[in-house]
């Protein structure tokens, strides 16, 4: 598929900015990143496979650590408040307590969303709990969606909140057939009323797929009125999508664009939907946000994407049509180690989390230099 490249012009960066920035383009027509320069810090440690980081409305970030924690982090103070070790949770290589979302009720008080994997009859699931927050703890679990397949590797799982409806990301439980039959709740995009039902104009009366052919989302993100998601491929064909309602992504019959002969004749009789950005070696991207502040202007109406193989953040600017990537830019190279989520809090300050284990895990948070 021949996609057209647009002209940029090279600007020329003073040394100092370009080394400080640890910024590398990905390509000669890139944009340079800007005269704006960032300072990164280590802000909280000795943290064990963060998964999940959400801004919440208490000026928090809430984050789910693999092993079964929920905790909140006061990025004023660096202190780490301990909330709720989910006792079902299995951890199991990949898989363990992931995906968090929150919905607030006001006067301090929150519905909680969580995914997590545990044996069920001997089996590995995941299942989506809906906890109730009063302020101070979590309680009152509710299951709103279980019996979704699990294994050691390909368990998803975002959650995003739109619009009175939750998405959620199911990878394929390395099973990438499933990803294909729209009975399966893997290898989806789903979408739930909050209350665990199923919306009435979802693709399908009674299902809960939203969009099919997925292999394993670890990003996803609403803005300018589009779900994002960042996904992992095999070796090859890591994607950046746009998700739309029904549409099929392809997975495992085609990997990224409709690119081979088989796949053009795949993704003509069956009406694939391509990604608007592949990665051919694969970078293991993950977790993804928007930013479209000005605290940090040279990343303003950009996706922010972090990486675990390429171990680097993403800046990935938008075109003007919000449906393309214009340009792409690299920070923070093999600085940090894993990276597995990315969140930005509403005065335009970025925080990542890394995944490298071992309790030696930690939070940097990027903002303007002074």
């Amino acid at each position: 598929m021949n996609i057209p490249k647009p002209f940029f012009l090279i600007l020329l960066i003073p040394p100092f900015l370009a080394s400080f920035s640890c910024n590398k383009s990905d390509n000669k027509n890139a944009e340079p990143p800007g005269a704006v320069e960032i300072k990164d810090s280590v802000v909280a440690q000795n943290l064990n496979f963060p998964w999940e980081l959400v801004w919440g409305p208490d000026n928090h970030i809430w984050m789910t650590e693999r092993g079964g924690k929920i905790s909140r982090f006061n990025p004023a103070t660096g202190q780490v408040i301990p909330l709720l070790t989910v006792p079902e949770v299995v951890s199991n290589n990949e898989g363990g307590l992931l995906g968090l979302a929150i919905d607030a009720q006001g006067s301090g008080s929150a519905n909680v969303f969580v995914v997590y994997n545990y044996n069920k009859n001997g089996q590995y699931t995941e299942k989506l709990v809906r906890y109730t927050y009063n302020g101070t703890t979590l309680n009152n679990p509710v299951t709103l969606l279980d019996d979704i397949d699990a294994a050691s590797i390909h368990n998803g799982s975002r959650l995003v909140i739109d619009n009175n409806k939750i998405f959620m990301s199911t990878g394929d439980a390395a099973e990438g057939s499933q990803a294909q039959d729209p009975n399966s709740k893997n290898g989806k995009i789903l979408r739930l009323n909050l209350d665990g039902t199923i919306p009435a104009d979802n693709p399908v009366t009674g299902n809960p797929y939203w969009s099919l052919g997925h292999r394993n989302a670890q990003g996803l993100v609403m803005a300018n009125g589009k779900l994002y998601s960042s996904e992992h491929g095999p070796s090859n064909d890591d994607e950046i999508n746009i998700i739309q309602k029904g549409k099929n992504y392809g997975w495992p019959v085609v990997e990224g664009y409709c690119n081979t002969a088989s796949e053009q004749t795949a993704c003509s009789t069956t009406g694939i939907t391509e990604p608007i950005k592949a990665w051919t070696p694969t970078a293991a991207v993950c977790g993804l946000d928007y930013y479209n502040h000005d605290l940090i202007p040279q990343w303003k109406g950009s996706l922010l994407l972090v990486a675990l193989k390429d171990a680097r953040m993403y800046q990935l600017k938008l075109g003007d049509d919000l449906a393309s990537i214009a340009h792409t830019n690299e920070y923070f190279e093999r600085k940090y180690g894993r990276m597995r989520d990315v969140c930005v809090s509403p005065e335009g300050k970025v925080y990542i989390c890394t995944s490298n284990g071992g309790n030696n895990d930690k939070i940097i948070e990027i903002t303007k230099k002074p």
